[in-house]
């Protein structure tokens, strides 16, 4: 028989060995966030793209959660909402942008300032990656605070002041003076500032397109980087009939796509040798669909994804980084109608009907009522012919589900409220756990 005081270090060394094994551990966080991309989304694309028995990157992500979405005044999302909340960590109005409608908050962590904020009194790197404009609540949030979602200029100036190291997306009317013309278009601003220049001024790198952004990242001697793609958002979305008339394209062709934008970010923070987190937005998931352009969501997921297979390698490479992804509502309810199977590689394409029997719009390759998509081969080699249509526009309650990857993703809960997708990043960044929120 084994001698009690033996066995009772042995106990107490299991429990020692188990407590240690359950803390967070302290490292990167990639948040990747395809806004309005709900599981239907992701099942749709997978499907366009590499077949109903493929996978996509966001597919091989080995951990899940259940989102849940609700706001502390209804169930409808918002973007601007929904991004307060996985900032801040707390319940919200939806009508919030990094405030509860207006009143200030404290942080889920007890702080006064969002978690990017925080980590940067920290000392830790931070930066946020945006395809749409700068000011876009997906990422914005997550540096600072506006009473009011529509003051682009407010937030753009507080974003560019905030010190984030790296700043990469489009909004360049957000930047420039009224009458003022950067490379992209006039500026919008009504206070004379040039945001532009006070980036300059303050040591960041600027750049303008996908040719300069890849001679900074590969710049060993850039630290701070602010990146300024386009006028507005790098992207267009309006419906498929509406950008063939104005002969635009979906993306503009000189702006990087949020993949090229992430793996730019990534290796300026991985060179500041700081612990660091970084958030990125695709906001073109959520835009096009709820302009009901299946054209332009399926591209939007193609350059989500590609993000994500960077930030996955990036993980590979570097394992103490927690990768996420998430988004916080669905957006117009997205679906496929199958049309059946491709009978020979010559069978020309089927057109989609205008409209399903309720009247909702139904998409093909060119917009409603026109040719239909094909999907990618199953294991079979067979591909189905298919359209899109959407229940209802706008940011739906729907099948939202968080992936995850890396670094204490073991502690991220299988249903996971809106407010908890702040702490497995808190803990990672902080490296200790969170407590409980009072229920008092």
């Amino acid at each position: 028989m084994m001698p009690r005081p033996l066995a009772t270090l042995l106990v107490l060394a299991f429990v020692a060995v188990c407590s240690a094994l359950a803390a967070p551990r302290p490292g990167n966080v990639i948040l990747i966030h395809p806004d309005g991309a709900s599981l239907n989304a992701w099942n749709a694309y997978r499907i366009f793209s590499v077949g109903p028995d493929g996978h996509t990157h966001w597919d091989r992500l080995p951990g899940v959660a259940l989102y849940r979405s609700h706001f502390a005044d209804g169930l409808s999302p918002t973007s601007h909402g929904g991004g307060t909340v996985h900032a801040w960590g707390v319940k919200v109005v939806a009508d919030s942008y990094g405030t509860d409608g207006g009143r200030p908050i404290t942080a889920r962590s007890g702080a006064d300032v969002p978690i990017l904020v925080e980590a940067m009194r920290a000392g830790h790197a931070v930066g946020i990656v945006q395809s749409g404009q700068i000011a876009e609540p997906g990422t914005g949030v997550f540096l600072v605070s506006s009473a009011k979602r529509s003051d682009y200029a407010g937030i753009a100036a507080a974003i560019v002041a905030s010190g984030a190291d790296v700043m990469l997306g489009g909004g360049e009317m957000h930047l420039l003076p009224k009458g003022v013309r950067g490379r992209h278009g006039e500026g919008a601003r009504e206070d004379g500032r040039d945001l532009i220049a006070e980036a300059r001024a303050a040591g960041y790198t600027v750049v303008f397109d996908r040719a300069e952004l890849a001679a900074a990242a590969a710049d060993e001697g850039v630290r701070k980087l602010f990146g300024v793609f386009a006028h507005d958002a790098t992207y267009h979305a309006k419906p498929e009939e509406v950008l063939a008339k104005l002969g635009l394209p979906l993306f503009e062709p000189e702006a990087p796509s949020v993949a090229e934008m992430t793996d730019a970010a990534l290796r300026v923070l991985a060179r500041t040798g700081k612990r660091f987190a970084l958030v990125v937005e695709e906001e073109g998931t959520d835009d096009f669909a709820n302009n009901q352009n299946a054209a332009g969501t399926f591209e939007s997921f193609r350059r989500a994804d590609e993000a994500i297979g960077i930030a996955r390698a990036f993980v590979a490479a570097h394992p103490d980084t927690l990768l996420l992804t998430a988004a916080d509502s669905d957006a117009s309810g997205l679906q496929i109608i199958g049309l059946g199977r491709q009978t020979s590689p010559d069978q020309p394409a089927p057109r989609v009907p205008a409209t399903t029997r309720l009247g909702n719009p139904v998409d093909g390759v060119a917009g409603q009522g026109t040719e239909a998509f094909l999907s990618g081969p199953d294991r079979e080699g067979r591909r189905f012919w298919f359209g899109v249509t959407f229940s209802s526009p706008g940011d739906l309650v729907g099948g939202v589900v968080v992936r995850a990857e890396g670094l204490n993703r073991e502690r991220i809960p299988v249903n996971l409220d809106n407010t908890e997708l702040y702490v497995p990043m808190w803990e990672t960044l902080f490296g200790r756990e969170l407590p409980a929120p009072s229920r008092e």
